[in-house]
């Protein structure tokens, strides 16, 4: 049985968010995700000061051998594996702005969300030109998923995201925010609205943001971002060689590897070294050795590559591909750790965003432990 005082290990993080795990209480603790961006299906799961997203309404999490029992008073609960106890967990509480309306009444949970245990993310505009054709869509993508059930508004508004954003600070101590956005029509290919995002809600509260979109025709849009308040950048691969990007992704494929690169350059000048990250998706049919070949181009060009395995969701196209097993995440995440360490990077210098909570990975994990060794 694993302390509940002690962090996760690598291998245990592996094999929780490949094959997932099983509720005896679906309640306990802060409420799950369905649909949407970001870690959907997921819950949140503490061991002691380390909070990792694991996969609880997915095709791999309903067979998973890894049963969570309901939390005991004390807010304990154990995980057991094949019916042997292997650790102690606990859920994030339900963060109480949660419970508030703006005056339009808008519930605060529909405008952002808190991910993790202390970062607070919002999808700003919850449609997507390439997710509206079956021809263009990312089939991991279920962005409209929530939209369509009612528990986000399409487009969240600067005011809205601030009044937000104070409140999760005040009441649930939010430590940083990630803005992302379904690509709108256009060149900016939404680093407009993210821009103007980030200076509301920097006008009203002292919160790190990471912005993420595709990357923008025109460079200067990044310079714009970082004067508006954003601090670090995403700008996500997802998947790493021509024709899984172009099978996977058909209409994100139409911005070439090129254009990417070209971008990420731009940014790594106005954000800084390990400030602007990428999100690659292990398991979508890209080798170990593709993925770390492409992380050792971008940590080259001081890009952080933020390698999550892929979580196939309900009701996308996905939603039977099957999650990578935790021998291939381990053949991927502990050679990127070295890479990333050597190259001067880590999760923990990031200022906000995916890489810096880390939650959906067990890379900053190995990262600390090459940093101790």
């Amino acid at each position: 049985m694993r302390d509940l005082s002690l962090p996760p290990d690598a291998a245990l993080i592996n094999e929780l968010q490949t094959r997932g795990m099983r509720l005896v209480d679906p309640r306990a603790g802060h409420e799950s995700r369905r649909g949407g961006a970001g870690p959907s299906d997921h819950k949140a799961v503490s061991f002691g000061d380390t909070t990792v997203m694991v996969p609880v309404h997915t095709a791999p999490a309903f067979d998973s051998p890894f049963v969570v029992e309901a939390p005991d008073p004390g807010g304990e609960a154990i995980v057991r594996r094949d019916g042997a106890e292997i650790a102690r967990v606990r859920f994030p509480n339900r963060p109480r702005f949660f419970d508030l309306k703006t005056a339009e009444g808008v519930p605060y949970n529909h405008i952002a969300v808190l991910h993790s245990r202390d970062v607070l993310a919002t999808t700003i505009l919850q449609t997507c030109i390439r997710y509206e054709s079956r021809k263009k869509t990312c089939q991991f993508c279920a962005i409209g998923q929530s939209l369509a059930a009612g528990r986000t508004v399409a487009h969240k508004t600067p005011a809205q995201l601030a009044e937000v954003a104070k409140a999760a600070v005040a009441l649930d101590g939010v430590k940083h925010m990630v803005m992302t956005t379904g690509t709108p029509p256009g060149k900016d290919r939404g680093a407009a609205v993210l821009a103007e995002s980030a200076a509301a809600v920097k006008a009203a509260v002292d919160l790190p943001i990471q912005v993420q979109c595709e990357p923008p025709e025109d460079d200067a849009w990044h310079q714009r971002m970082k004067d508006a308040g954003a601090d670090a950048l995403g700008m996500h691969l997802e998947a790493v060689t021509p024709e899984v990007r172009e099978r996977i992704m058909p209409g994100k494929a139409s911005v070439p590897l090129s254009k990417y690169f070209s971008s990420f350059e731009a940014a790594v000048k106005v954000f800084g070294r390990g400030q602007v990250s990428t999100y690659i998706l292990a398991g979508l049919g890209d080798t170990a050795e593709a993925i770390l070949a492409m992380s050792e181009r971008l940590v080259g060009i001081g890009v952080y590559p933020f390698v999550v395995p892929f979580v196939p969701i309900s009701g996308t196209p996905l939603e039977s591909h099957p999650a990578p097993d935790a021998a291939f995440m381990a053949s991927v995440l502990e050679p990127l750790s070295r890479m990333v360490t050597g190259a001067g990077m880590s999760a923990a210098d990031i200022k906000a965003g995916c890489g810096k909570c880390g939650a959906c990975s067990a890379l900053s994990v190995y990262e600390k432990l090459k940093v101790r060794a």
